[in-house]
């Protein structure tokens, strides 16, 4: 995927409601687009004898569910294909930050060791 073309809005939206048919059908009648941007997501990977960050780029598409007023986004790959789905974040409008805990996110990980 490196090095490969990020794909337009319109498609990342496509493949984000796709993706949603399947793995989140609930969120589809009442859901919100609010912006479709490139995205960087940094994780942590194992290689060799050592672990390295690494940066992923991709498009985030991020949606609110109307029902709850949570937060949801997909962000789509290179390759057209979702590399993250998270749901049920609750923002925090200000000072700005998520609520909801990132358990999926090796920076919130690495502060609680």
């Amino acid at each position: 995927m490196a090095g490969k073309p990020l794909p337009s809005r319109e498609r990342s939206e496509q493949v984000a409601r796709s993706f949603l048919q399947t793995a989140a059908p609930d969120l589809l009648a009442c859901l919100e687009i609010s912006w479709i941007a490139p995205h960087d997501e940094p994780i942590r990977i194992a290689r060799d004898d050592h672990s390295e960050t690494v940066i992923l780029t991709g498009m985030k598409v991020k949606m609110r569910n109307l029902a709850d007023g949570r937060w949801l986004w997909v962000i789509v790959g290179s390759d057209e294909r979702p590399m993250i789905f998270e749901r049920d974040i609750v923002w925090i409008t200000f000072p700005g930050h998520r609520k909801t805990e990132q358990w999926l996110h090796d920076s919130w990980l690495e502060k609680r060791r």
